[in-house]
């Protein structure tokens, strides 16, 4: 958004437009979405999501399927796998059960996540020609 100069109002523009994305509540996408943008989800999508911006999953909305983008703002219901080059957040009232793989996570109290995670740099699927899995801890020595 940029200002008028003569008159001091804002004015959108079509480019800025354009780089934000909304899912309402209700509405249902089966399917791949790719965006150079900003996409918000407030309905439910099922499929692929690759986004180049942000991700906000709103309190009504539901992902189950496959993200990947830039950064994310969880608060809705997702089972995915989920890839964020830099920050993700899980907002108290999200619910994500899936896999993650991000440069840095935050998790409020209230929030639930069960499944894996990966902090920092991606991890190859294969370490030495073993799969990632091999090398996680047994539940009983994660006390």
């Amino acid at each position: 958004m940029f200002t008028n100069k003569s008159n001091g109002q804002a004015t959108r523009t079509p480019e800025a437009d354009s780089s934000r994305n909304i899912i309402a509540a209700g509405t249902v996408i089966k399917g791949d979405i790719q965006s150079d943008g900003n996409i918000r989800v407030d309905g439910t999508v099922i499929g692929t999501l690759n986004c180049k911006g942000k991700v906000v999953l709103g309190t009504t909305g539901k992902i189950e399927g496959e993200v990947v983008c830039q950064n994310a703002n969880l608060s809705g219901e997702a089972k995915m796998r989920i890839t964020v080059a830099e920050l993700l957040l899980l907002q108290s009232t999200a619910k994500l059960f899936g896999e993650i793989t991000t440069g840095k996570l935050g998790i409020e109290p209230g929030a639930i996540f069960s499944g894996t995670c990966n902090m920092g740099t991606p991890a190859p699927e294969k370490l030495n020609g073993e799969s990632r899995k091999e090398f996680a801890k047994p539940e009983s020595q994660l006390a």
